[in-house]
């Protein structure tokens, strides 16, 4: 249904709970290197139980390895603590890929910047960070699916 780009996350937790959300919906997940996680690594697999074979997932070389194959189009949005767009008021559909940075620097300016259209926030009281990576995704996530149920259903 969607596809989640992760680019260098840092937490095996979360990247388990993340695959095992995207399985749950029947979503695509690549995560991006450079990345410290051990894929073989039990904490991973813990976090996905046994969901993680079931998986659509790719590991990528580097972010220039990933967008060789899968360029940016219209339908890429962008998460960030750095914008004040709600990710409530973007429409989502069935195929769009949502972009998630790292635990510990978020998406890079630069990068998001550059599709400053489709950079979208989750809103937080004011003096707080962020939510917690594997977090944000399911909320994003299930927004997407929110709004795509009937063919989220006709999938099923």
């Amino acid at each position: 249904m969607f596809e989640i780009a992760l680019l260098s996350p840092k937490i095996p937790q979360n990247v388990g709970a993340i695959g095992r959300t995207c399985v749950c919906v029947g979503a695509k997940l690549s995560v991006i290197a450079p990345t410290p996680i051990d894929f073989s690594d039990k904490k991973l697999r813990r976090a996905g139980l046994d969901y993680w074979r079931y998986l659509d997932f790719r590991l990528w070389e580097s972010l220039d390895a990933f967008l060789a194959q899968n360029p940016i189009g219209d339908r890429d949005f962008f998460f960030t603590t750095k914008v004040d767009r709600p990710y409530f008021d973007a429409a989502f559909n069935a195929g769009d890929r949502l972009w998630f940075g790292g635990e510990d620097t978020g998406l890079p300016e630069n990068f998001w910047r550059a599709y400053s259209d489709r950079a979208l926030t989750m809103p937080m009281k004011t003096g707080f960070r962020s939510l917690n990576l594997a977090n944000a995704v399911s909320v994003a996530i299930y927004e997407g699916v929110r709004q795509n149920y009937a063919e989220f259903c006709s999938e099923r």
